[in-house]
């Protein structure tokens, strides 16, 4: 599912590494697992918040929640950064 993307970015680090398609394989389930555990606290959280709706305030709260310390301030960086640009690009 992510497997382009991981291998591009990987590339992008490490042009001279490869990856086993078993190690993609666990790659990909940890991405997913990550993005199911965002998705289930961004929506708990719009819940006691009476919203329908999962917003990028949401997912930037669960971002400061979930990993620890400085990951965290780095996580919330990086994803301000990909929404602004994102939505300059519109």
């Amino acid at each position: 599912m992510y497997s382009v993307y991981v291998y591009k970015a990987l590339k992008q680090v490490h042009p001279d590494t490869g990856i086993s398609s078993k190690a993609m394989g666990i790659r990909n389930s940890f991405i997913n697992d990550i993005f199911e555990c965002i998705a289930g606290k961004a929506s708990r959280l719009a819940h006691y918040n009476k919203r329908l709706t999962i917003t990028s305030r949401e997912i930037q709260i669960t971002m400061c929640l979930l990993p620890p310390g400085e990951l965290a301030k780095h996580a919330v960086s990086e994803g301000s950064k990909a929404v602004t640009k994102y939505t300059s690009s519109k």
